[in-house]
């Protein structure tokens, strides 16, 4: 459990039941690059659908260890986190949360225990970013650097530490 504030966060497996609030998630994450497409609202909602159900496949195939999880906010859901790890390194395969609870400290919140977790392990924690966004800096922040440049996606990586997050 994540100390937030006055409000607990904490994380639960992803079950079956959540794939409609999933897909909510994984849809207000591409909000704002569709907020440039000319496509009607249904045309939207089933690009979104089917980009939601290609990504989880592929996710189901490629990471099938990884932990999937929803985030909690004082019991209610307002994001995911899956994370996945072996024996060479911590994967933060994606964080996302719901627009009214970016830029409160709780995404913050949520690397730091990955990363204290990674640092327990002495392990190195990697992420892909998209080189535009905004959480590039965060991470940054948190000590991840570029390691593989590229145009769609970066590769970013931050070594265990001894010092906290």
């Amino acid at each position: 459990m994540v100390a937030h504030g006055v409000a607990p966060i904490s994380l639960r497996p992803a079950v079956a039941d959540d794939r409609a609030f999933l897909l909510d998630v994984y849809g207000a994450s591409r909000a704002e690059e569709l907020a440039a497409v000319v496509w009607s609202e249904e045309e939207k909602e089933t690009f979104l659908a089917m980009q939601f159900e290609a990504q989880d496949r592929y996710y189901a195939a490629v990471l099938p260890a990884a932990a999937r999880s929803i985030v909690l906010l004082d019991g209610h859901p307002i994001g995911r986190l899956y994370v996945d790890v072996d024996d060479e390194r911590v994967l933060i395969v994606d964080l996302a949360l719901l627009p009214e609870h970016r830029g409160r400290g709780i995404g913050s919140a949520l690397l730091s225990d990955v990363l204290a977790e990674a640092d327990r392990r002495r392990l190195p924690t990697r992420l892909h970013v998209e080189p535009g966004n905004r959480a590039k800096r965060l991470y940054q922040r948190l000590g991840f650097e570029v390691t593989e440049p590229g145009a769609v996606y970066e590769l970013m990586e931050r070594p265990w530490s001894t010092s906290p997050p």
